[in-house]
C-alpha cells in the first residue's frame, strides 16, 4: 500500500488517490505469456556426430538443480539480497530507487527485484519486432509499474526456486552467451554445475553490464569484469554467505577467463554446404510448420537435435575428389551430390569453393555463399543445362512404351525439328529454325539403335527418339522422378528437352538416377531423419517414396546405361563394381556433367562457369591447373565421379543390377546397324593394327639409337 501510494502518483500526479493506487498493486494481470527460450539447434551427421549448430541465441537452459549452490548464492547477493524474503518486490531498494528516479524525473538508480529483471528478460524474449523490444526496454516509470505488478502475479504463480531458474537461464551474460550454461562453457569451458567461487562471482557480476564487461572485446573490459566479480565478492562477505577472508583470498586470484568459441551459422560448419540445406529445409518445407511464419519462429527459438543422413565418408570423398581437379581460384566450378537409393537420403553435399563470402564482397573468388549443389529453394544458384543426362528420361519413356535394346532407325547428319512436338498442354512447339547436330563430341549420324544411341549419346537420335514417344510422355516420365528446374520455373516442354536445356543442379539430377538404381521407386532427397525437441520427444521422419516406374523398365535403363562404361562415352574409367550413368555435354561446352549409381549409391557431378555459362563456355580453358580444349561429361565430371564413388563406397560390398527381362525388352532390329557396327569393329581392328605397327616401330628406332649411342662412346 505505501509503496504504491509513493509510486503511483509519480506516475499519474498528485489526483490520484491511494485506493486507486493500492489497487495498482492489488488487482494483478496474470503472469506474463512465457515462450520457450531460444536454444541451439544442433545437426548431428548420421554417425550422431555434431557438425553444425546454429541459433539465435546461444543458449542451453539447465534445471536449478543443474547448477552450483555458489552461483545461486552470488546472482541473489548482487541482484536481489533479500530474494528469498519479500513477494517480488523489495521495498526497500525500490522506496529508495523510486525517490531517485522521481527527483530525477526517469530512471536514475536500479531497484529491480530479481523476479522484475526476469519479467523484463521475459517480455524482451517475447517481443516479436524491434518496436516491442524497445518498449520492454524503455527507461520510464510507467514501463516500470507494469513490470512490478507482472512481476508480484509471478510471484504468485510459482515457487522462488522456479523464478530463480528461469532467471539464470534467461539472462544475458555477455559474449553471446544467454543463460548461466551457455555463459559457462564460453567464458571458463566448464559447465554451470561445476562453477567455483570466481567463476560464479564473475558471471554474476557480469550480468547488470554484459556488454561492458563483455571478455571477448579486449583487456579493457576484462578488467571492468573483474572490478564487477570483486564486488560481488565483497557483497557475498558481507551477507555472511561466504568469510571476508575467503572473498581477500579469490580477489587476489586472476580472472582466468577461459574462452571457448562458440561457433554458430552453417559458415563455421565443417560442413557448410550440407548444413545450409538443412537450414533451408527447415524454413521451406511445410513438414516443419504450417506456414514459414511459423517455421520461423520454430527454427529461430531452437533447441532442436537433428539428426541428419550426411555420411562423412561420403562427404569427404566428394570433396577431396572435387578439389584435387578444381581449385577454388577457379572461376569454374564443380558441384557433386550423392543420395543412397531406395530411401532418398543425402550423403554429400560437395563444392570446389568455399562457403562464404570473398574478401572485400567480391564476385568472384575462392568463396561463394550459393549452395551450388543444391537448387534455389535450399540456397542454390540458378544451375547449370543438365545436357545429355536427359536422355535417360526419353530412354525410360521408350522401353515403357515396348522398345527393345537393340531396336532403332537410321539418323541423318543434321536435324530440323520442325514438326511432331507438342507439350503437355497438347500445343505444339516445333522449332523449324532449330538445326541440330551431334556436334557434341559424343557421337556420330548413321543407324542407331536404344543401346548404341545411348552410349554413344547421338543427339539426333535422341531427338528423333523423343518424338516417336511424345515430348509430354519424356516430361512426365522425368516429372515423376523428382525432376524440377533449380531456379523454381517451369520445366521447358521443347524439342530439345531431351538434350536437357532445363538448368539443373546436382541433387535433383541424382535423386532422379537414384530411382533407376532403386528399381523405378523414386524418393525425394531428404535431408533430416530425427527431430528430438527441447522435451526430449523423438519424432521420425520417414522417406517420401513412390514406385515412379515399373521394376522391369528400370532393370532395363540399368542394362543400357551399365553400357556407358564398357563401350560408351566413359569407356575405359570404371570404379571396379557394377555401375550405371550418362555422360552430359552441352552444345558449345557450356557445361558438362555426369550423373551415375550403383545399387547402393547415386551422385551427379556438375562443371560450368559461375560468371554464366553462356558467356563463359567451356572452352580452351585451364581448370585445376590443366588445359582442356573443351570440357566434356567423360574429361572432368566423369573423372570427379569415379573418384568420389571409389573412396565413398570403400566399405560397402559390391551389389549387382537385377538382370533385365530379356523376353521383353532383348532383341530388336534396327536397319544398317549389323553392317555399321562391322564396318566400326574393322575400322577400330585397322587402328588397333597401325597403332601395333607404329609401337613396332618406334621400339626398333629405339633399339637403333641405342646401338649407335653405344658405337660412339670413348670406350668403343
Amino acid at each position: 500500500m505505501l509503496a504504491a501510494a509513493v509510486v503511483v502518483p509519480a506516475v499519474g500526479g498528485a489526483g490520484i488517490a491511494t485506493r486507486t493506487a493500492a489497487s495498482t498493486l492489488i488487482d494483478l494481470p496474470p503472469a506474463p505469456r512465457e515462450e520457450p527460450l531460444s536454444q541451439l539447434t544442433t545437426l548431428l551427421d548420421k554417425n550422431g556426430k555434431r557438425f553444425a549448430q546454429f541459433y539465435e541465441a546461444n543458449r542451453t537452459t539447465v534445471p536449478l538443480s543443474r547448477v552450483a549452490p555458489v552461483m545461486r548464492r552470488a546472482i541473489v547477493a548482487i541482484e536481489d539480497a533479500r530474494f528469498y524474503e519479500h513477494a517480488g518486490l523489495d521495498f526497500k531498494g525500490t522506496l529508495r530507487a523510486i525517490i531517485a528516479n522521481t527527483q530525477a524525473g526517469g530512471i536514475k538508480q536500479g531497484g529491480s527485484s530479481l523476479t522484475q529483471q526476469l519479467v523484463k528478460n521475459i517480455l524482451v524474449e517475447n517481443a516479436e519486432s524491434e518496436k516491442e523490444r524497445e518498449a520492454a526496454r524503455a527507461p520510464n516509470i510507467a514501463r516500470k509499474i507494469t513490470e512490478l505488478r507482472l512481476a508480484l502475479a509471478m510471484e504468485e504463480k510459482y515457487r522462488k526456486d522456479d523464478i530463480l531458474e528461469r532467471y539464470l537461464n534467461i539472462a544475458y551474460f555477455g559474449a553471446g552467451a544467454y543463460g548461466v550454461e551457455a555463459a559457462a562453457r564460453r567464458f571458463f569451458s566448464t559447465s554451470a554445475d561445476e562453477l567455483t567461487l570466481a567463476q560464479a562471482a564473475t558471471l554474476a557480476g557480469a550480468v547488470r553490464l554484459p556488454y561492458s564487461t563483455d571478455p571477448s572485446l579486449g583487456r579493457a573490459h576484462r578488467a571492468r569484469l573483474r572490478e564487477r566479480r570483486d564486488t560481488v565478492l565483497d557483497r557475498m562477505a558481507g551477507l555472511g554467505m561466504i568469510s571476508q577472508a575467503t572473498a581477500t583470498a579469490t580477489k587476489r586470484a586472476p580472472l582466468a577467463i577461459r574462452l571457448r568459441p562458440e561457433p554458430g551459422g552453417c559458415a563455421e560448419s565443417a560442413y557448410p554446404y550440407f548444413c545450409l540445406y538443412v537450414q533451408r529445409e527447415l524454413l521451406s518445407n511445410p513438414v516443419f510448420g504450417g506456414t514459414r511464419a511459423e517455421r520461423q519462429r520454430r527454427m529461430a527459438r531452437g533447441g532442436l537435435v537433428l539428426k541428419t543422413t550426411l555420411d562423412p565418408v561420403a562427404q569427404r570423398a566428394a570433396e577431396r575428389a572435387i578439389a584435387a581437379r578444381v581449385s577454388a581460384e577457379d572461376t569454374e566450378v564443380a558441384a557433386e551430390a550423392m543420395v543412397e537409393p531406395g530411401s532418398g537420403r543425402i550423403r554429400a553435399l560437395a563444392a570446389s569453393k568455399k562457403f562464404g563470402r570473398n574478401a572485400g564482397d567480391r564476385d568472384n573468388g575462392p568463396h561463394t555463399t550459393f549452395n551450388l549443389a543444391a537448387d534455389v529453394r535450399h540456397g542454390g544458384g540458378m544451375g547449370f543445362q543438365a545436357g545429355s543426362t536427359f536422355k535417360v528420361f526419353t530412354l525410360a519413356t521408350a522401353l515403357k512404351q515396348g522398345w527393345r535394346f537393340d531396336q532403332g532407325f537410321k539418323t541423318p547428319g543434321m536435324f530440323v525439328p520442325s514438326e511432331g512436338y507438342k507439350n503437355c498442354a497438347g500445343k505444339p512447339v516445333n522449332a523449324p529454325t532449330t538445326k541440330i547436330y551431334n556436334a557434341s563430341g559424343e557421337g556420330k549420324g548413321g543407324p542407331h539403335s536404344l543401346s548404341t544411341g545411348t552410349w554413344k549419346s547421338v543427339n539426333i537420335f535422341y531427338m528423333m527418339l523423343e518424338r516417336r514417344v511424345g515430348l509430354c510422355n519424356v516430361v512426365e516420365t522425368a516429372r515423376s522422378l523428382g525432376v524440377a528446374r533449380a531456379d523454381g520455373a517451369p520445366l521447358r516442354e521443347v524439342p530439345t528437352f531431351t538434350l536437357g536445356v532445363n538448368e539443373m543442379d546436382p541433387l535433383t539430377v541424382a535423386g532422379a538416377f537414384a530411382a533407376f538404381a532403386a528399381r523405378g521407386r523414386y524418393c525425394r532427397p531428404v535431408a533430416i531423419v530425427e527431430i528430438v525437441d527441447r522435451e526430449g520427444l523423438r519424432t521420425r521422419v520417414p522417406p517420401s517414396c513412390e514406385q515412379a516406374l515399373e521394376r522391369d523398365v528400370a532393370d532395363a535403363v540399368n542394362h543400357i546405361l551399365s553400357g556407358v562404361f564398357s563401350q560408351g562415352t566413359m569407356k575405359g574409367q570404371s570404379i571396379g563394381r557394377p555401375a550405371a550413368g550418362k555422360t552430359g555435354t552441352n552444345n558449345g561446352y557450356t557445361s558438362a556433367w555426369f550423373a551415375g549409381y550403383t545399387p547402393d549409391l547415386a551422385a551427379a557431378v556438375s562443371v560450368g562457369d559461375i560468371r554464366g555459362s553462356y558467356r563463359y563456355p567451356l572452352r580452351g580453358v585451364e581448370i585445376g591447373g590443366q588445359s582442356y580444349g573443351q570440357v566434356q561429361g567423360a574429361s572432368l565430371p566423369g573423372p570427379i565421379w569415379v573418384a568420389s564413388m571409389e573412396a565413398a563406397l570403400r566399405d560397402t560390398r559390391p551389389t549387382s543390377f537385377v538382370h533385365p527381362d530379356m523376353s521383353r525388352f532383348g532383341g530388336g532390329h534396327t536397319p544398317g546397324l549389323a553392317e555399321a557396327l562391322a564396318a566400326e569393329k574393322r575400322a577400330e581392328q585397322r587402328q588397333a593394327s597401325h597403332r601395333r605397327h607404329f609401337r613396332k616401330l618406334r621400339d626398333s628406332y629405339r633399339q637403333y639409337y641405342r646401338w649407335l649411342s653405344r658405337r660412339h662412346r670413348p670406350d668403343h
